[in-house]
């Protein structure tokens, strides 16, 4: 059975407000479509949304989309915490395509990244 890679990825812009969530099997194919606006009154292109700043690996299709949905639900300030815990810098990970990418040590970053709970949350948990 041949294998498969999906990314699950999240996109900004230069004042990093607001996120687009999305999956893919390309996450080079599809960060360069954003980038060059392929579909012109999209909500990525009405925001400048190409700054890759986020991205998750995955073998099945079902995870990748299962977990895009997850992180759609999630609160501004958690997948904030998230993409800090992945790339504190908010470096667009796409600008060095066209050079040798070290996907490995990207990807090895986001092994179980520590998301900081929200205050909101432990309280709920607690109380």
């Amino acid at each position: 059975m041949k294998e498969h890679t999906y990314y699950v990825y999240i996109l900004t812009n230069a004042t990093r407000r607001p996120f687009y969530t999305g999956v893919t099997n390309s996450v080079v194919g599809r960060t360069d479509q954003h980038k060059q606006k392929i579909v012109e009154n999209s909500y990525t292109a009405r925001y400048n949304l190409s700054r890759l700043v986020y991205f998750e690996q995955y073998h099945h299709v079902r995870d990748a989309i299962r977990r895009e949905k997850q992180l759609k639900n999630w609160s501004r300030q958690k997948k904030i915490a998230l993409i800090k815990a992945m790339n504190p810098k908010w470096d667009d990970l796409s600008r060095e395509w066209g050079k040798p990418i070290d996907f490995a040590a990207i990807i090895a970053a986001q092994k179980k990244p520590q998301v900081p709970r929200l205050r909101r949350e432990a309280r709920l948990r607690s109380g």
